[in-house]
């Protein structure tokens, strides 16, 4: 569950495309299926606040869409340990700046090799996460979210009852010329098993600014970077990234 030097440079060596088909529909009006494949490359793997991989990762993602509807895959592997290997599917669907996510995530790691069958003692096996986010108009973009595990072993109280461990967050992008910045804050509005809180609690404190670093006249590598602090956990985190595509 949870985007050193020579990883680097191996990273830098390859580039990966965005691919889009058009086709025309009967109506003759036009129809565009886009696939997308890109990887980043992290320092280190921080998800909603908390560390997932202290060694940088590797994290690939594929998607095509259509119409609004995009299916797609996203993972992340420690490239320094080998520890850590998460693969997530996800299915969501865009309309009038609202986005309806469904995710499967499954991050038991190297040598697990139960993917398809009931987790063993120590892991959890698949976690499922329905999501809502929306946008507000171009003039004041501010983003709200709402996520919440439904189904996963990783889910379960003590007791064994479901947590319906819920991510809420507020994030809000601006620019200072060239560079992109964001500012977000989350946090979980009751008891969580798989944030580990007790109670309504800030588990993500955000900044990250973003920007394009021009290779060739056709070609440009886009580096992120991400102060991130977790308030109930008292832990902070300094991410940084490339992007190819």
């Amino acid at each position: 569950m949870r985007g050193k030097k020579c990883i680097l440079g191996l990273m830098a060596c390859c580039s990966l495309s965005t691919i889009e088909v058009s086709a025309q529909s009967e109506s003759e009006s036009e129809s565009k299926l886009k696939a997308n494949l890109s990887a980043d490359l992290v320092s280190s793997y921080v998800w909603r606040g908390i560390k997932q991989a202290a060694g940088a990762s590797a994290q690939p993602a594929v998607s095509a869409s259509l119409s609004g509807f995009t299916l797609g895959v996203w993972g992340s592997v420690d490239v320094t340990s080998n520890n850590h290997k998460e693969v997530d599917f996800y299915a969501a669907y865009s309309s009038n700046n609202i986005t309806i996510t469904a995710t499967d995530y499954w991050w038991d790691g190297e040598g697990a090799f139960h993917y398809f069958s009931a987790p063993t003692a120590g892991n959890v096996g698949h976690s499922f996460e329905t999501a809502i986010a929306y946008t507000l108009p171009e003039s004041f973009p501010l983003t709200l979210s709402w996520n919440t595990f439904l189904l996963g072993q990783a889910n379960k109280k003590v007791n064994g009852d479901n947590s319906f461990s819920t991510y809420v967050e507020l994030a809000y992008p601006f620019s200072i010329k060239e560079v992109g910045f964001k500012i977000s804050t989350g946090f979980t509005p009751w008891a969580s098993t798989i944030y580990g809180t007790d109670k309504f609690s800030f588990t993500s404190v955000q900044l990250g600014a973003s920007k394009e670093i021009k290779i060739t006249d056709s070609f440009s590598v886009p580096i992120f970077a991400n102060v991130i602090v977790n308030p109930v956990h008292e832990d902070i985190n300094f991410v940084f990234g490339i992007t190819l595509r």
